[in-house]
């Protein structure tokens, strides 16, 4: 906005930023942010903290507004800057949307996960009592800023790790997607989604293939952004995920989580008729492609029913389970059967 452009740098007042950056990310980029500010002349505070799943509670929220109410925030003006992955990004979220009943935050998710799945959307929130995001509520950032250069830094796993949410959209609504996962799987993994011009016979697979999971997300989210509808295909791969993950952590990450869920419910869809075995087999062939893994064994038959449990609880007395019926179209079901539910997980078992 020209006319905001203006006022800031009309205004006799110092800019001023107080920025939230996970650890891991602030050795590796604090000194690049820090120059970035001074040389722009901006007063600035930067708290570096431990921002993973096992430390996403609400301490840490009240550790930085303790931090944002010392930095004397403007609350209209300043908005607060989450640098970091999706853990760092909920928690930031979160704090923002307290301090003094809302005041903007700006995230720059700095994982392969965070970039497709945190970065776009509302939702913000902490884990309680054993309980993933238990805490939480609906505050939009006033932006999201995407740089794909930070990717670079990241562990392969962590790009395996993001790559099952991106294959969660490819599921539910985008063949074309699943096509790029298909075939430029491992190039993406080897390159960590940096555009490489030396490998042209693979054309720029990074940019399309985040830029087509982020539309299909936005597609799915923009209507729905408060949850008003709860039959949500993105929730594909979050019915038994949210209760494996906390069970075992910290040995699966979320989008581990979120492909055991989706193969299991690929062996569902497959046992209910919706999915041709050779459909299932190329799904379960791209997972193992891109590196994720499609059985944990702390996914127990009693796991699935607990977590089935809660979701009915949580869903309006109705199951919603988003299952594939082809490669790329998907539909919402509320009739699943316990006896074809355990049929599934005895053939998934199996396989």
């Amino acid at each position: 906005d020209p006319q905001q452009t203006e006022l800031a740098t009309a205004s006799k007042r110092k800019l001023r930023r107080f920025i939230v950056i996970d650890e891991v990310v602030d050795k590796l980029y604090g000194s690049k942010v820090r120059e970035y500010f001074e040389e722009n002349n901006v007063q600035h505070k930067i708290l570096a903290l431990p921002t993973t799943e096992e430390t996403k509670s609400m301490d840490l929220v009240l550790n930085i507004l303790h931090e944002v109410q010392s930095f004397s925030l403007d609350r209209r003006t300043e908005p607060i800057i989450a640098i970091g992955g999706g853990v760092c990004l909920d928690i930031v979220g979160l704090a923002a949307s307290l301090y003094r009943r809302r005041t903007p935050y700006i995230r720059v998710p700095t994982t392969l996960l965070s970039y497709v799945d945190a970065s776009v959307g509302a939702k913000n929130g902490v884990n309680f009592l054993q309980c993933k995001n238990k805490l939480g509520g609906y505050t939009p950032p006033v932006a999201s800023f995407l740089d794909r250069s930070f990717l670079q830094s990241i562990p392969r796993r962590h790009i395996s790790n993001g790559l099952g949410e991106i294959l969660k959209m490819a599921l539910m609504k985008h063949k074309g997607l699943f096509d790029l996962l298909k075939n430029h799987g491992k190039y993406l993994l080897d390159t960590k989604f940096q555009s490489c011009n030396s490998f042209a016979h693979h054309g720029d697979a990074a940019l399309q293939t985040t830029r087509i999971a982020i539309e299909t997300m936005l597609e799915e989210l923009a209507p729905n952004l408060w949850e008003d509808d709860l039959d949500r295909l993105v929730d594909f791969g979050h019915l038994i995920s949210p209760e494996l993950e906390m069970r075992v952590l910290p040995s699966l990450m979320h989008g581990e989580a979120v492909n055991i869920d989706m193969a299991f419910m690929t062996f569902v869809a497959h046992v209910r008729g919706l999915l041709a075995a050779e459909d299932k087999e190329q799904i379960l062939q791209c997972m193992r492609g891109l590196e994720l893994p499609v059985w944990h064994s702390g996914c127990s038959w009693a796991l699935i029913q607990r977590a089935l449990q809660e979701r009915l609880k949580h869903s309006g007395g109705q199951l919603r389970m988003p299952l594939p019926t082809g490669l790329g179209v998907a539909d919402i079901f509320n009739d699943t059967s316990e006896e074809t539910l355990e049929r599934a997980y005895e053939l998934w078992v199996k396989d």
